[in-house]
C-alpha cells in the first residue's frame, strides 16, 4: 500500500511538471509578435498567432488566442473579424467566470498556469471596449452602445455583487465613447448622463492613474462641420514576468495557516507545522508586470487648416499593474502555502522512498521531486500580449469634404520622430467620422 502510494505521488509530481511546461504563450512568442506590431506587419501577427494556436496557446490558452487574434484584426481594419474573435473570448471568460472548478486531491502540486485562462478583469472590460470600437468604426451605433454598457455593467457587478476591490471601477473610456455615440444618435439626455459618468471616472482615473482630465475645445459650430475622431492606440501593455523570493519556514508556516489550500490539512502537512522539523527556506515565484519600452508619447493630427493634439483617455499600462499589485499580497500567500505544502509532501516523499528502498532511493526521490516541485512553483505570466499600453483621442472640426489626414508621433521632448498619412477621409456636415491608428515603437 505504502509502495502504490509512493508511486502514485511521484507520477503526480511529474504529470505536474508536464502540466507546468504547458504555461501558455512564451516571452519568444510574445516578443515576437511585438516586433511585428512595431513594424506594423499586422498580417504576418495573425500568422504567427495562428500557427502557434495549438502549441504555444493549446485548449487552457484560448481565450488568450482570440484575444492576441482580435487586437490584431482590429488593428489591420478587419473589424467583423475581430469582433468574432472578441466574441469567442468573451463567451469562454463568461463561461470560466461562473462555472465553478473543483479542486482535486494534489492540488498543491499545480500552479496557476495549469487553469484554464480567464483574463484579468480589465482585460475582460476591455473586451467590450474594443468591440464597442469595432462597432463604431463599422458605424454600428447600436451594436457600439451595446458593448459600452455591457463593459459598464460588469465592472459594476465586480464592484457590488463580487466585491472585488478594485480602483478600476468604471471604464472612463468606454463612458465617454458612449456619451459621443449617444450625440450620433441624437439622444442628448443619455449623451450627458454619459458625459458627467465619464468625468466622473476620469476624476478616479487621476487619483488612482495619474491621467489627467481630458477637455477638447472643438468650438460651437459643429453643426455646421464635420468632426474627426481619432483614436491612436500608443506603445505595447506590459506583460508578466515571474520574480522569485526566500521565504522563512516559520513565515509559511504562518501562510499554510492563512490560506484557504485544502492540502494543509493534509496530516503529514499538519504535523510538519506542528513539529516545526523542517526549518528551511521556502522559494516563492509571483507574478509582476515589465514595462515594454516605447518612444512616442504624443501624436497630433492635421487635415486643412486644422490641427488637434490627442489627449490620453485609457492609461492601459497604469490600470493593469496597478490591479495586479492589490491583488499581490493574496497572491502571495497562496504561493508561499502551495510552495510550502509541496515542499513538505516531497520531504515525505524522499522519506518514504529512504525507507522502502534505501538511501540511494531516497536520495534519488529527494532530486525527483525536489526538482519537480521548483518546476511546477512558477508564477502565472500570461497576459494579453497585443493590447496597447494607451488609448489616445483627439477630436477635430472640419468644413465638410474629404481630407488626407496627416498624424505626427511625437517623442518626450515634443519632436516628431515619424508621420502617417491616412487618406480620402469624408467629413460629412453634422456628423462625426470615427478612424484609428497604431503605434508601439
Amino acid at each position: 500500500m505504502k509502495s502504490s502510494r509512493s508511486a502514485w505521488l511521484l507520477s503526480a509530481f511529474f504529470a505536474a511538471a508536464v502540466f507546468a511546461s504547458c504555461a501558455g504563450p512564451s516571452l519568444g512568442l510574445k516578443n515576437q509578435l511585438h516586433s511585428l506590431i512595431r513594424a506594423e506587419q499586422y498580417d504576418q501577427a495573425e500568422q504567427t498567432i495562428e500557427q502557434a494556436k495549438e502549441k504555444e496557446y493549446g485548449k487552457k490558452n484560448a481565450v488568450l488566442f482570440h484575444l492576441d487574434m482580435a487586437m490584431v484584426l482590429h488593428d489591420m481594419g478587419r473589424y467583423k473579424e475581430s469582433d468574432s474573435h472578441f466574441d469567442d473570448a468573451e463567451r469562454r471568460m463568461q463561461e470560466l467566470w461562473t462555472v465553478s472548478i473543483s479542486k482535486t486531491a494534489g492540488t498543491f502540486l499545480i500552479n496557476d498556469n495549469t487553469t484554464d485562462y480567464q483574463g484579468e478583469p480589465f482585460e475582460r472590460a476591455l473586451v467590450n471596449v474594443f468591440r464597442a470600437l469595432n462597432y463604431t468604426f463599422l458605424g454600428d451605433r447600436d451594436g457600439a452602445l451595446v458593448e459600452v454598457r455591457k463593459s459598464i455593467l460588469y465592472l459594476s457587478e465586480l464592484r457590488d455583487k463580487y466585491e472585488l476591490t478594485t480602483r478600476y471601477k468604471d471604464d472612463a473610456l468606454a463612458e465617454y465613447l458612449g456619451s459621443l455615440l449617444f450625440e450620433d444618435d441624437g439622444r442628448y439626455d443619455d449623451a450627458r448622463i454619459s458625459r458627467d459618468a465619464a468625468m466622473k471616472a476620469y476624476k478616479d482615473y487621476g487619483a488612482s492613474y495619474g491621467t489627467p482630465m481630458p477637455k477638447f475645445d472643438v468650438g460651437s459650430d459643429w453643426k455646421d462641420k464635420g468632426e474627426i475622431v481619432l483614436f491612436h492606440y500608443n506603445g505595447i501593455a506590459p506583460v508578466k514576468i515571474s520574480k522569485t523570493f526566500q521565504v522563512a519556514w516559520n513565515d509559511a508556516v504562518i501562510a499554510i495557516n492563512a490560506s484557504k489550500e485544502e492540502n494543509k490539512d493534509d496530516p503529514r502537512v499538519k504535523n510538519a507545522i506542528i513539529g516545526g522539523a523542517l526549518g528551511n527556506q521556502i522559494t516563492v515565484a509571483y507574478p509582476e508586470y515589465q514595462d515594454q519600452p516605447f518612444g512616442i508619447t504624443d501624436s497630433a493630427v492635421s487635415a486643412g487648416d486644422a490641427s488637434s493634439s490627442t489627449q490620453l483617455m485609457e492609461d492601459v499600462s497604469a490600470i493593469a499593474k496597478d490591479a495586479l499589485e492589490r491583488r499581490n499580497a493574496a497572491i502571495r500567500t497562496r504561493m508561499i502555502a502551495r510552495a510550502a505544502i509541496k515542499f513538505i509532501i516531497s520531504k515525505a516523499i524522499s522519506d518514504e522512498a529512504e525507507k522502502q528502498g534505501g538511501s540511494t532511493l531516497g536520495f534519488l526521490a529527494k532530486m525527483a521531486t525536489g526538482a519537480v516541485s521548483a518546476a511546477t512553483e512558477i508564477a502565472d505570466t500570461r497576459c494579453w500580449a497585443t493590447l496597447p499600453a494607451q488609448v489616445r483621442m483627439s477630436r477635430m472640426l472640419v468644413p465638410p469634404g474629404k481630407y488626407d489626414l496627416t498624424v505626427s508621433f511625437r517623442d518626450k521632448s515634443g519632436a516628431v520622430v515619424s508621420t502617417k498619412v491616412i487618406k480620402d477621409v469624408d467629413a460629412r456636415k453634422g456628423r462625426r467620422v470615427y478612424l484609428h491608428t497604431r503605434t508601439a515603437s
